[in-house]
Protein backbone atom coordinates (compact mmCIF):
# COMPACT_ATOMS: atom_id res chain seq x y z
CA UNK A 1 0.00 0.00 0.00
CA UNK A 2 1.30 3.06 -1.20
CA UNK A 3 2.33 5.87 1.72
CA UNK A 4 0.59 8.35 -0.46
CA UNK A 5 -2.69 7.54 1.02
CA UNK A 6 -3.88 9.59 4.00
CA UNK A 7 -6.42 8.90 6.03
CA UNK A 8 -8.77 11.10 8.55
CA UNK A 9 -9.66 8.80 11.54
CA UNK A 10 -12.79 11.10 13.93
CA UNK A 11 -12.60 10.37 17.64
CA UNK A 12 -10.30 10.07 20.44
CA UNK A 13 -10.96 6.98 22.14
CA UNK A 14 -9.52 3.26 22.08
CA UNK A 15 -11.54 2.13 19.37
CA UNK A 16 -9.92 5.33 17.30
CA UNK A 17 -6.55 4.21 18.47
CA UNK A 18 -6.52 0.72 17.08
CA UNK A 19 -8.31 1.85 13.55
CA UNK A 20 -4.57 4.39 13.59
CA UNK A 21 -2.52 1.61 14.54
CA UNK A 22 -4.05 -0.94 11.66
CA UNK A 23 -4.15 1.88 9.22
CA UNK A 24 -0.52 2.62 9.59
CA UNK A 25 0.06 -0.73 9.20
CA UNK A 26 -1.68 -0.57 6.32
CA UNK A 27 0.59 2.15 4.58
CA UNK A 28 -1.17 4.90 5.31
CA UNK A 29 -0.45 8.16 6.43
CA UNK A 30 -3.39 9.03 9.47
CA UNK A 31 -4.41 11.89 10.88
CA UNK A 32 -6.87 11.64 14.51
CA UNK A 33 -8.99 14.34 15.18
CA UNK A 34 -9.08 14.97 17.94
CA UNK A 35 -6.68 12.22 18.93
CA UNK A 36 -5.22 11.24 22.31
CA UNK A 37 -1.85 10.69 23.94
CA UNK A 38 -2.01 6.99 22.19
CA UNK A 39 -2.62 8.31 18.66
CA UNK A 40 -0.11 10.61 18.88
CA UNK A 41 2.81 7.56 18.32
CA UNK A 42 1.56 5.68 15.73
CA UNK A 43 0.05 9.02 13.95
CA UNK A 44 -0.66 13.10 13.22
CA UNK A 45 -3.19 14.39 15.83
CA UNK A 46 -5.35 17.46 14.84
CA UNK A 47 -6.90 19.21 16.77
CA UNK A 48 -10.57 19.50 15.78
CA UNK A 49 -13.26 18.24 17.65
CA UNK A 50 -14.66 14.53 16.79
CA UNK A 51 -18.48 16.52 17.10
CA UNK A 52 -17.11 20.17 15.14
CA UNK A 53 -18.62 18.57 11.51
CA UNK A 54 -17.98 21.96 9.48
CA UNK A 55 -14.41 21.85 10.70
CA UNK A 56 -13.74 17.97 9.53
CA UNK A 57 -14.81 18.83 6.63
CA UNK A 58 -12.63 21.99 5.88
CA UNK A 59 -9.38 19.79 7.81
CA UNK A 60 -10.35 16.83 5.25
CA UNK A 61 -10.49 19.32 2.32
CA UNK A 62 -6.91 21.27 3.24
CA UNK A 63 -5.27 18.28 4.04
CA UNK A 64 -6.17 16.13 0.81
CA UNK A 65 -7.58 13.42 2.95
CA UNK A 66 -8.75 10.50 0.38
CA UNK A 67 -10.58 8.63 2.71
CA UNK A 68 -12.38 9.44 6.54
CA UNK A 69 -13.33 6.36 8.79
CA UNK A 70 -15.76 7.62 11.80
CA UNK A 71 -15.31 5.95 14.94
CA UNK A 72 -17.81 7.33 17.51
CA UNK A 73 -21.82 7.17 16.85
CA UNK A 74 -22.92 10.70 18.20
CA UNK A 75 -20.77 12.06 14.27
CA UNK A 76 -22.52 9.39 12.57
CA UNK A 77 -25.96 10.39 14.06
CA UNK A 78 -25.50 14.13 13.51
CA UNK A 79 -25.09 13.50 10.22
CA UNK A 80 -21.14 13.75 9.30
CA UNK A 81 -21.23 11.09 6.75
CA UNK A 82 -23.89 13.16 4.50
CA UNK A 83 -21.71 16.12 5.01
CA UNK A 84 -18.66 14.67 3.82
CA UNK A 85 -20.42 13.02 0.41
CA UNK A 86 -22.01 16.83 0.01
CA UNK A 87 -18.23 18.03 0.26
CA UNK A 88 -17.36 15.52 -2.14
CA UNK A 89 -15.29 13.71 0.25
CA UNK A 90 -14.88 9.96 0.82
CA UNK A 91 -16.28 8.78 4.21
CA UNK A 92 -16.86 5.24 5.82
CA UNK A 93 -20.11 5.07 7.58
CA UNK A 94 -23.84 5.58 7.45
CA UNK A 95 -25.90 8.38 6.94
CA UNK A 96 -27.65 10.01 9.58
CA UNK A 97 -30.72 7.94 8.68
CA UNK A 98 -29.23 4.76 8.53
CA UNK A 99 -26.88 5.44 11.91
CA UNK A 100 -30.72 5.25 13.43
CA UNK A 101 -30.24 1.52 13.55
CA UNK A 102 -28.21 3.02 16.82
CA UNK A 103 -29.24 6.32 17.60
CA UNK A 104 -33.14 5.19 17.79
CA UNK A 105 -33.80 1.91 19.22
CA UNK A 106 -37.49 2.21 18.26
CA UNK A 107 -36.19 2.84 14.61
CA UNK A 108 -34.13 -0.18 15.06
CA UNK A 109 -37.12 -2.47 16.41
CA UNK A 110 -39.45 -1.15 12.99
CA UNK A 111 -36.23 -2.50 10.95
CA UNK A 112 -36.37 -5.86 12.69
CA UNK A 113 -40.12 -6.52 12.49
CA UNK A 114 -39.73 -5.30 8.74
CA UNK A 115 -36.80 -7.82 8.46
CA UNK A 116 -38.62 -10.50 10.39
CA UNK A 117 -35.50 -10.61 12.42
CA UNK A 118 -35.45 -12.38 15.38
CA UNK A 119 -35.65 -10.23 18.79
CA UNK A 120 -36.92 -9.55 22.41
CA UNK A 121 -41.19 -8.67 22.00
CA UNK A 122 -41.13 -4.67 23.03
CA UNK A 123 -43.36 -1.81 23.84
CA UNK A 124 -42.85 1.85 22.80
CA UNK A 125 -43.20 4.70 24.85
CA UNK A 126 -43.00 8.65 24.70
CA UNK A 127 -43.37 9.81 28.08
CA UNK A 128 -42.07 8.29 32.13
CA UNK A 129 -45.78 8.60 33.45
CA UNK A 130 -46.61 6.19 30.00
CA UNK A 131 -44.42 3.94 30.86
CA UNK A 132 -44.40 3.39 34.85
CA UNK A 133 -48.35 2.73 34.26
CA UNK A 134 -47.40 -0.24 31.99
CA UNK A 135 -45.13 -1.76 34.58
CA UNK A 136 -47.51 -0.94 37.94
CA UNK A 137 -50.28 -2.95 35.75
CA UNK A 138 -48.24 -5.94 34.42
CA UNK A 139 -46.82 -8.78 36.47
CA UNK A 140 -43.72 -8.44 38.18
CA UNK A 141 -41.36 -10.29 35.63
CA UNK A 142 -38.03 -9.38 34.60
CA UNK A 143 -37.66 -6.83 32.06
CA UNK A 144 -35.26 -4.70 29.97
CA UNK A 145 -35.76 -0.96 30.11
CA UNK A 146 -34.17 1.25 26.99
CA UNK A 147 -33.80 4.55 26.38
CA UNK A 148 -34.56 5.42 22.76
CA UNK A 149 -31.85 7.83 22.08
CA UNK A 150 -27.40 7.80 22.72
CA UNK A 151 -26.75 7.18 26.14
CA UNK A 152 -23.05 6.15 25.73
CA UNK A 153 -23.52 3.13 26.81
CA UNK A 154 -25.81 4.26 30.17
CA UNK A 155 -29.38 3.83 28.72
CA UNK A 156 -30.29 0.08 28.95
CA UNK A 157 -31.36 -1.20 32.42
CA UNK A 158 -31.43 -5.16 33.16
CA UNK A 159 -34.51 -5.35 35.46
CA UNK A 160 -34.81 -8.80 37.86
CA UNK A 161 -38.62 -7.12 39.49
CA UNK A 162 -40.82 -4.84 38.91
CA UNK A 163 -39.94 -2.57 41.48
CA UNK A 164 -36.23 -2.35 39.78
CA UNK A 165 -37.90 -1.36 36.33
CA UNK A 166 -39.76 1.13 37.88
CA UNK A 167 -36.51 2.60 39.72
CA UNK A 168 -35.13 2.27 35.73
CA UNK A 169 -37.81 4.46 34.38
CA UNK A 170 -37.23 7.09 37.00
CA UNK A 171 -33.65 7.23 36.63
CA UNK A 172 -33.99 7.55 32.82
CA UNK A 173 -36.87 10.63 33.55
CA UNK A 174 -34.18 12.47 36.13
CA UNK A 175 -30.84 12.03 35.04
CA UNK A 176 -29.84 15.09 32.75
CA UNK A 177 -27.42 13.05 30.69
CA UNK A 178 -30.20 10.88 30.02
CA UNK A 179 -32.78 13.25 29.14
CA UNK A 180 -32.95 13.95 25.90
CA UNK A 181 -32.21 9.98 24.98
CA UNK A 182 -35.21 9.05 27.25
CA UNK A 183 -37.37 11.14 24.70
CA UNK A 184 -38.61 7.80 24.19
CA UNK A 185 -38.30 4.49 26.03
CA UNK A 186 -38.12 0.94 25.26
CA UNK A 187 -39.64 -1.60 27.91
CA UNK A 188 -38.42 -5.05 26.67
CA UNK A 189 -38.67 -9.06 27.11
CA UNK A 190 -36.01 -9.95 28.86
CA UNK A 191 -34.10 -13.02 27.21
CA UNK A 192 -31.55 -15.29 28.67
CA UNK A 193 -29.05 -16.90 27.20
CA UNK A 194 -25.48 -16.12 26.33
CA UNK A 195 -24.52 -12.78 25.35
CA UNK A 196 -22.46 -12.06 22.27
CA UNK A 197 -20.62 -9.93 19.30
CA UNK A 198 -21.21 -9.99 15.63
CA UNK A 199 -19.74 -7.12 13.29
CA UNK A 200 -20.17 -6.68 9.39
CA UNK A 201 -18.75 -4.00 6.99
CA UNK A 202 -21.18 -3.61 4.07
CA UNK A 203 -21.64 -1.41 1.33
CA UNK A 204 -25.12 -1.58 1.40
CA UNK A 205 -25.19 -4.66 -0.72
CA UNK A 206 -22.53 -6.87 0.47
CA UNK A 207 -21.60 -7.83 3.82
CA UNK A 208 -18.21 -9.41 4.85
CA UNK A 209 -18.59 -10.62 8.51
CA UNK A 210 -16.04 -10.45 11.21
CA UNK A 211 -14.51 -12.74 13.74
CA UNK A 212 -17.18 -13.46 16.86
CA UNK A 213 -16.30 -11.47 19.70
CA UNK A 214 -17.64 -11.69 23.85
CA UNK A 215 -17.70 -7.76 25.25
CA UNK A 216 -18.23 -7.16 29.36
CA UNK A 217 -20.56 -4.66 29.55
CA UNK A 218 -21.16 -5.21 33.48
CA UNK A 219 -18.50 -2.78 35.62
CA UNK A 220 -17.27 -5.45 37.61
CA UNK A 221 -16.29 -9.37 38.39
CA UNK A 222 -19.48 -11.87 37.65
CA UNK A 223 -21.07 -9.67 35.49
CA UNK A 224 -22.08 -7.26 38.73
CA UNK A 225 -22.57 -3.56 38.53
CA UNK A 226 -23.68 -1.26 36.60
CA UNK A 227 -23.46 -0.67 32.70
CA UNK A 228 -20.69 0.76 31.14
CA UNK A 229 -19.20 1.34 27.60
CA UNK A 230 -17.67 -1.97 28.24
CA UNK A 231 -15.02 -3.12 30.65
CA UNK A 232 -13.60 -5.77 27.90
CA UNK A 233 -13.82 -8.09 25.03
CA UNK A 234 -12.05 -11.53 23.76
CA UNK A 235 -11.98 -12.74 20.12
CA UNK A 236 -12.86 -15.18 18.87
CA UNK A 237 -15.53 -16.51 21.27
CA UNK A 238 -16.08 -20.75 21.34
CA UNK A 239 -20.13 -19.78 21.88
CA UNK A 240 -20.65 -19.36 18.07
CA UNK A 241 -19.18 -22.13 15.59
CA UNK A 242 -19.38 -21.90 11.96
CA UNK A 243 -23.03 -23.22 11.49
CA UNK A 244 -24.23 -20.64 13.95
CA UNK A 245 -22.19 -17.92 11.96
CA UNK A 246 -24.19 -18.95 8.86
CA UNK A 247 -27.57 -18.60 10.84
CA UNK A 248 -26.39 -15.20 12.20
CA UNK A 249 -25.85 -13.79 8.19
CA UNK A 250 -29.04 -15.64 6.96
CA UNK A 251 -31.56 -14.53 9.74
CA UNK A 252 -29.96 -11.47 11.30
CA UNK A 253 -27.09 -9.48 9.14
CA UNK A 254 -28.56 -9.76 5.51
CA UNK A 255 -31.86 -9.69 6.28
CA UNK A 256 -31.58 -6.24 8.10
CA UNK A 257 -29.61 -4.95 5.52
CA UNK A 258 -32.32 -5.43 3.04
CA UNK A 259 -34.92 -4.19 5.26
CA UNK A 260 -32.87 -0.70 5.33
CA UNK A 261 -32.59 -1.06 1.78
CA UNK A 262 -36.11 -1.65 1.53
CA UNK A 263 -36.82 1.21 3.66
CA UNK A 264 -35.20 3.74 1.55
CA UNK A 265 -32.24 3.73 4.30
CA UNK A 266 -28.98 2.12 2.64
CA UNK A 267 -26.64 0.98 5.17
CA UNK A 268 -22.54 1.44 4.04
CA UNK A 269 -20.12 0.98 7.01
CA UNK A 270 -19.77 -1.65 10.12
CA UNK A 271 -23.28 -3.42 11.52
CA UNK A 272 -22.95 -4.37 15.06
CA UNK A 273 -25.15 -7.08 16.19
CA UNK A 274 -25.08 -7.32 19.78
CA UNK A 275 -26.89 -11.21 20.32
CA UNK A 276 -28.82 -13.17 22.65
CA UNK A 277 -28.20 -16.81 21.96
CA UNK A 278 -31.49 -18.07 23.33
CA UNK A 279 -32.64 -21.86 23.61
CA UNK A 280 -34.99 -20.70 20.17
CA UNK A 281 -31.72 -19.04 18.99
CA UNK A 282 -29.73 -15.81 18.47
CA UNK A 283 -32.00 -12.59 18.65
CA UNK A 284 -31.21 -9.41 18.43
CA UNK A 285 -30.39 -6.97 21.74
CA UNK A 286 -29.84 -3.73 19.61
CA UNK A 287 -27.58 -2.62 16.60
CA UNK A 288 -24.56 -0.18 16.68
CA UNK A 289 -23.91 1.79 13.66
CA UNK A 290 -20.14 1.57 14.37
CA UNK A 291 -16.97 -0.72 15.51
CA UNK A 292 -17.53 -1.52 19.07
CA UNK A 293 -15.17 -0.50 21.84
CA UNK A 294 -13.33 -2.14 23.45
CA UNK A 295 -14.14 -4.59 20.75
CA UNK A 296 -12.33 -2.93 17.94
CA UNK A 297 -9.14 -3.61 19.64
CA UNK A 298 -9.36 -6.74 19.96
CA UNK A 299 -10.22 -7.63 16.16
CA UNK A 300 -7.64 -5.46 14.80
CA UNK A 301 -4.62 -6.96 16.35
CA UNK A 302 -6.00 -10.19 14.63
CA UNK A 303 -6.48 -8.95 11.45
CA UNK A 304 -3.20 -9.79 9.02
CA UNK A 305 -5.27 -8.44 5.82
CA UNK A 306 -5.57 -4.82 4.78
CA UNK A 307 -8.44 -2.69 6.74
CA UNK A 308 -7.78 -0.30 4.51
CA UNK A 309 -8.78 -2.57 1.04
CA UNK A 310 -12.19 -3.08 3.01
CA UNK A 311 -12.81 0.53 3.58
CA UNK A 312 -12.13 1.97 -0.13
CA UNK A 313 -14.18 -1.62 -1.23
CA UNK A 314 -17.27 -0.71 0.97
CA UNK A 315 -17.19 3.05 -0.16
CA UNK A 316 -16.84 2.16 -3.58
CA UNK A 317 -20.30 -0.35 -3.23
CA UNK A 318 -17.48 -3.38 -4.43
CA UNK A 319 -17.35 -5.44 -1.26
CA UNK A 320 -17.88 -8.51 -3.65
CA UNK A 321 -14.99 -7.95 -5.69
CA UNK A 322 -12.53 -7.89 -2.41
CA UNK A 323 -10.85 -11.42 -1.21
CA UNK A 324 -12.14 -12.44 2.29
CA UNK A 325 -9.94 -10.45 4.83
CA UNK A 326 -7.07 -12.86 6.59
CA UNK A 327 -7.44 -13.27 10.38
CA UNK A 328 -4.60 -14.50 12.68
CA UNK A 329 -5.10 -17.85 14.02
CA UNK A 330 -3.99 -16.46 17.17
CA UNK A 331 -6.69 -15.17 19.96
CA UNK A 332 -6.83 -11.65 21.66
CA UNK A 333 -7.75 -10.36 24.93
CA UNK A 334 -8.45 -6.60 25.55
CA UNK A 335 -8.23 -5.21 29.16
CA UNK A 336 -9.97 -2.02 29.85
CA UNK A 337 -8.68 -0.06 32.78
CA UNK A 338 -10.80 2.85 34.26
CA UNK A 339 -10.02 5.91 36.31
CA UNK A 340 -11.83 5.39 39.77
CA UNK A 341 -15.62 6.58 39.79
CA UNK A 342 -16.40 5.28 36.50
CA UNK A 343 -18.63 5.12 34.71
CA UNK A 344 -19.99 7.67 37.18
CA UNK A 345 -17.67 10.70 37.85
CA UNK A 346 -14.01 10.65 37.64
CA UNK A 347 -11.05 12.60 38.34
CA UNK A 348 -8.47 13.75 35.41
CA UNK A 349 -5.27 14.56 35.43
CA UNK A 350 -3.71 11.26 37.12
CA UNK A 351 -0.26 10.31 36.01
CA UNK A 352 0.36 7.22 34.71
CA UNK A 353 3.15 4.93 35.16
CA UNK A 354 4.53 1.43 33.69
CA UNK A 355 3.34 1.89 30.06
CA UNK A 356 6.45 1.33 28.31
CA UNK A 357 6.97 -1.59 30.60
CA UNK A 358 3.76 -3.28 29.37
CA UNK A 359 4.44 -2.42 25.72
CA UNK A 360 7.62 -3.82 25.82
CA UNK A 361 5.66 -7.21 26.39
CA UNK A 362 5.71 -9.60 23.42
CA UNK A 363 2.47 -9.58 22.03
CA UNK A 364 0.74 -6.54 23.75
CA UNK A 365 -0.42 -3.32 22.92
CA UNK A 366 -1.80 -0.50 25.31
CA UNK A 367 -4.51 1.05 23.16
CA UNK A 368 -5.22 4.76 24.67
CA UNK A 369 -8.64 5.71 24.88
CA UNK A 370 -8.69 8.58 27.33
CA UNK A 371 -5.14 10.25 27.94
CA UNK A 372 -3.63 13.29 26.85
CA UNK A 373 0.15 14.53 26.78
CA UNK A 374 1.66 16.59 29.97
CA UNK A 375 4.84 18.17 30.09
CA UNK A 376 5.03 15.72 33.20
CA UNK A 377 3.57 12.55 31.26
CA UNK A 378 0.81 11.04 30.25
CA UNK A 379 -2.14 11.50 32.51
CA UNK A 380 -5.27 10.06 32.62
CA UNK A 381 -8.13 12.42 30.90
CA UNK A 382 -11.81 9.99 31.56
CA UNK A 383 -13.38 7.41 32.54
CA UNK A 384 -12.03 4.14 30.42
CA UNK A 385 -8.74 5.08 30.15
CA UNK A 386 -6.62 2.23 28.75
CA UNK A 387 -7.21 -0.82 26.29
CA UNK A 388 -4.95 -3.32 27.13
CA UNK A 389 -4.72 -6.03 24.23
CA UNK A 390 -2.47 -9.43 24.83
CA UNK A 391 -2.49 -12.09 21.71
CA UNK A 392 -1.86 -15.59 22.24
CA UNK A 393 -1.86 -18.64 20.18
CA UNK A 394 -4.84 -19.69 22.94
CA UNK A 395 -7.38 -17.47 24.85
CA UNK A 396 -5.35 -18.31 27.88
CA UNK A 397 -2.19 -17.46 26.86
CA UNK A 398 -3.89 -14.11 25.29
CA UNK A 399 -5.32 -13.37 28.63
CA UNK A 400 -1.96 -13.99 30.39
CA UNK A 401 -0.18 -11.45 28.46
CA UNK A 402 -2.75 -8.63 28.67
CA UNK A 403 -2.61 -8.86 32.51
CA UNK A 404 0.61 -9.05 33.02
CA UNK A 405 0.63 -5.94 30.84
CA UNK A 406 -1.95 -4.55 33.06
CA UNK A 407 -0.37 -5.18 36.23
CA UNK A 408 2.89 -2.74 34.83
CA UNK A 409 0.44 0.01 34.63
CA UNK A 410 -0.45 1.97 37.62
CA UNK A 411 -2.27 5.72 38.61
CA UNK A 412 -4.28 6.19 41.58
CA UNK A 413 -7.53 5.16 41.72
CA UNK A 414 -6.70 2.86 38.35
CA UNK A 415 -9.01 -0.09 38.31
CA UNK A 416 -9.75 -2.96 35.73
CA UNK A 417 -12.24 -6.32 35.55
CA UNK A 418 -10.09 -9.72 36.39
CA UNK A 419 -11.90 -12.06 34.66
CA UNK A 420 -12.29 -10.93 31.11
CA UNK A 421 -12.78 -14.08 28.78
CA UNK A 422 -13.15 -16.51 31.86
CA UNK A 423 -17.01 -17.32 30.44
CA UNK A 424 -15.12 -18.51 27.73
CA UNK A 425 -13.14 -21.26 30.00
CA UNK A 426 -15.70 -22.18 31.75
CA UNK A 427 -17.64 -23.10 28.31
CA UNK A 428 -14.86 -25.26 27.71
CA UNK A 429 -14.61 -26.86 30.98
CA UNK A 430 -18.49 -27.37 31.07
CA UNK A 431 -17.77 -29.48 27.86
CA UNK A 432 -14.64 -31.08 29.20
CA UNK A 433 -16.88 -32.19 32.39
CA UNK A 434 -20.10 -33.66 29.99
CA UNK A 435 -17.21 -35.88 28.13
CA UNK A 436 -17.90 -34.27 24.94
CA UNK A 437 -15.68 -35.48 21.89
CA UNK A 438 -13.86 -33.50 19.18
CA UNK A 439 -17.87 -33.52 17.32
CA UNK A 440 -18.86 -30.47 19.88
CA UNK A 441 -18.57 -27.26 17.70
CA UNK A 442 -15.45 -25.48 17.65
CA UNK A 443 -14.36 -21.85 18.42
CA UNK A 444 -14.47 -20.43 14.57
CA UNK A 445 -11.35 -19.17 14.17
CA UNK A 446 -11.83 -16.58 11.09
CA UNK A 447 -14.86 -14.11 9.43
Amino acid sequence: MPHSRRVLVVGGGGREHALAWKLARDGAEVLVAPGNAGTASTAENVAVRGDDIPGLVQLARDRGVDLTVVGPEAPLVAGICDAFTAAGLRIFGPTAKAAQLEGSKIFCKQILHRGDVPTAMFQEFRSVARAREFLEAREDVPVVIKADGLAAGKGVFVCDSRDEALAAVDTLGRDPQLAKAASGILIEERLDGMEVSVMAITDGRTIVTLPPLQDHKAAYDGDTGPNTGGMGAYCPTPFINSDLMAEIEERILVPTVHALRRSKVPFQGVLYAGLMLTAQGPKVLEYNARFGDPECQALMVRLDSSLLDLFDAAVDRRLDDVAPPRWSEAASVTVVMAAEGYPGGVEKGRLIRGLDAAAAIDDVVVFHAATRQTPDGIVTDGGRVLAVTGRGESLAKAKLRAYSAVKEIRWPGGWCRKDISDKAFDHEHRIAAAGATTSAPQPEIGG
